[in-house]
Order: C-alpha cells, then structure tokens, then sequence
C-alpha cells in the first residue's frame, strides 16, 4: 500500500517514504508515470466517459520513478594495472520525480502493478515537463 498526500497545486502527487513501490527499479532512459486525474468536463460543460479520455495520443501524469539516467560506455582497452571492478557511469535524466510530464502514448508502456495503472515511459517520449521549484 502506498500513501499519497495531496498539495493545493493542482493535484501534485508525492510519494510518502512507507511504500511498496521503492522495491522496484527503473531501467536506463525511463521513468515511472502515474496519470493525473482527467477532467471529466469539456470547457462547453459536456461531461466525457473515462475512455475517450484515454484514447488520447498525449496524456499527463507525475513521474513517481526515475531511471538512473543514460550509460556512459567503458573504456574497452584491457590495461594490468586497471581494478576489474569498474563502475557504469551515468548521465542524469532532465526529469525528477514529482514533476508533471506530458507525453506521447504511442512511446509508453502501460503495467499494472499492486491494482495500480502506471506508464513506463522512456525520455525520449516525454514533451514537456513541469517542475515545482518551491517543493
């Protein structure tokens, strides 16, 4: 069970230290989306079921997971006197988590986990970010 505490900014959602989801890890590129709510309302009044909703190439969601970021090859030269334990190094994501990403569907993947819908989205399909610096 995970908790979710709601702030006055438009419905951001933060993840509380006590839940299931730091077990899993975000491969690479990727980050852990969850939607944010629909509106159920056209600006016109016109009330919309929650499929059409879904059908839409761009949705919206806070980033609950980060990836590490992009890998940074290693040398391939084989040198004696080089420890065999190396560290992979990474280039950090632009996305953190607490942030409202809009996205193309067509790059997410859809997972289902503990009763729960969550995109697996890679950077590359992320247009744009809104971040809250005052958090």
């Amino acid at each position: 069970m995970f908790i979710f505490l709601q702030l006055n900014k438009s419905d951001l959602m933060i993840l509380v230290q006590d839940n299931k989801l730091k077990k899993l890890i975000i491969i690479g590129d990727r980050v852990l989306i969850r939607l944010s709510k629909p509106n159920e309302r056209t600006s016109s009044g016109l009330y919309l079921p929650p499929g059409v909703q879904e059908k839409e190439k761009v949705q919206q969601g806070y980033i609950i997971k980060t990836g590490p970021g992009y890998a940074i090859p290693l040398p391939v030269e084989n040198e004696p006197w080089q420890t065999e334990e190396e560290q992979v190094k990474y280039i950090p994501l632009q996305a953190r988590e607490g942030d409202l990403a809009i996205f193309l569907l067509s790059g997410a993947t859809e997972v289902m986990y503990e009763g729960e819908k969550y995109f697996i989205v890679p950077q590359s399909a992320i247009l744009m970010l809104e971040r809250d610096e005052e958090l």
